[in-house]
């Protein structure tokens, strides 16, 4: 993870000489306040979050602090302009992540998330929501660690760069990595109703494992309850490249 790609360009019309390339590149600690910017701004299915959690310090602590202060080496960024545009996070171990349960907990005793405007309705929603579903025996794993695929990511991109390959580029440069490290799979959660992330994911090889959970506090725009999908990808460590069916899908 020491090298600069060109992963593809933008802005090309025809007959026109010029392009904006975009560079699929390590992490670098400069790119700690855009990507927390870029958390933030496409926080809820690719769209920004604000309307449903305004203060972005906690929000990208939660998603993105781990990554970036912990195992920065397994993070990614496509910067185009000279500027970060998108970017994966990755944690090869998930036992190491810091507990998302944790992070809340030092958010609402220290930013006082639980009484700030923009914050608090999710808050105290989301414990009447785990009140219910423990009634109802709902409630999601614990955990969803396995070490047949102990290794996750995130990833986030801008308008700005979507449709032009680069997550694919950010997913298979990351998961190289893991094939290079002898890691035996990756998994990685995203919303149940974010049809357009998990055909993503799929054409990258990752399955759908389970049925979605609830996502306490978390709701739509229009007031109905978010759901999570765990997805898992069992990885070949015997040479590189993608395992069969995302060797079909890669372009």
């Amino acid at each position: 993870m020491c090298d600069h790609r060109t992963v593809g360009t933008t802005g090309r019309r025809s007959g026109d000489a010029t392009a904006a390339e975009v560079v699929v590149r390590p992490y670098e600690s400069r790119d700690r306040p855009q990507v927390r910017h870029i958390c933030h701004v496409t926080g809820y299915m690719g769209e920004p979050v604000d309307w449903l959690w305004r203060d972005t310090e906690s929000f990208a602590e939660h998603f993105t602090a781990y990554y970036t202060d912990a195992e920065p080496e397994s993070a990614l960024v496509a910067e185009r302009d000279g500027v970060a545009a998108g970017y994966l996070l990755g944690c090869v171990d998930s036992r190491r992540a810091w507990s998302p349960a944790g992070i809340f907990g030092r958010h609402f005793l220290r930013r006082g998330i639980g009484f700030r405007p923009g914050t608090a309705g999710v808050v105290w929603r989301s414990f009447g929501d785990v009140i219910v579903d423990a009634m109802r025996r709902r409630l999601p794993p614990a955990s969803v660690y396995d070490e047949r695929w102990p290794a996750h990511l995130h990833i986030d991109l801008l308008p700005s760069v979507r449709g032009m390959g680069v997550g694919a580029a950010l997913m298979h440069r990351w998961l190289d990595t893991l094939r290079d490290v002898g890691v035996r799979g990756c998994h990685l959660e995203t919303m149940g109703e974010n049809h357009g992330a998990i055909a993503f994911f799929e054409s990258m090889g990752f399955r759908r494992r389970g049925v979605p959970s609830s996502a306490p506090g978390f709701r739509s725009p229009t007031g109905e309850r978010n759901t999570v999908q765990l997805m898992v990808l069992p990885l070949s460590t015997e040479g590189r490249g993608m395992p069969e069916e995302g060797r079909r899908s890669r372009t």
